[in-house]
């Protein structure tokens, strides 16, 4: 069973959101990634793009599957982790820290306490 950090929260798509200073840093899980397994593509937004809570703000792709990667707040992306494109494997080596994909200013910062705490996207792994 992956690790589940108790600092942030989660969809139950396994995108997990964290907010520091006002803004909210997304990525996967490490359940996602172990999932995924062996990463060949990312598409990810531009910064300034807008993004909406539980729609696809874009795609990861595995030797196995193409995932869609959901938003768990609105608002609009302020950074974007270029470095992925060129070392994807940072994704499953440190999903929780390096792997991290978009930054975003949320529109409604009330979204975030909305979204599952650690507990419940871990009980929901267990099922």
């Amino acid at each position: 069973m992956a690790d589940v950090p108790g600092d942030r929260r989660y969809l139950s798509s396994h995108e997990w959101a964290i907010e520091q200073d006002g803004t909210i840093t997304i990525g996967i899980t490490a359940h996602a990634a172990e999932e995924l397994g062996e990463l060949v593509f990312i598409d990810l937004p531009k910064v300034g793009s807008e993004v909406s809570a539980g729609e696809s703000f874009g795609e990861i792709e595995s030797v196995k599957a193409v995932s869609s990667l959901n938003s768990p707040i609105s608002g609009t992306i302020v950074e974007v982790n270029d470095e992925l494109e060129s070392s994807l494997e940072t994704i499953g080596e440190s999903p929780y820290e390096g792997g991290w994909m978009l930054k975003v200013q949320p529109s409604d910062p009330g979204e975030y306490e909305g979204l599952l705490d650690a507990d419940a996207y871990a009980s929901q792994l267990d099922g």
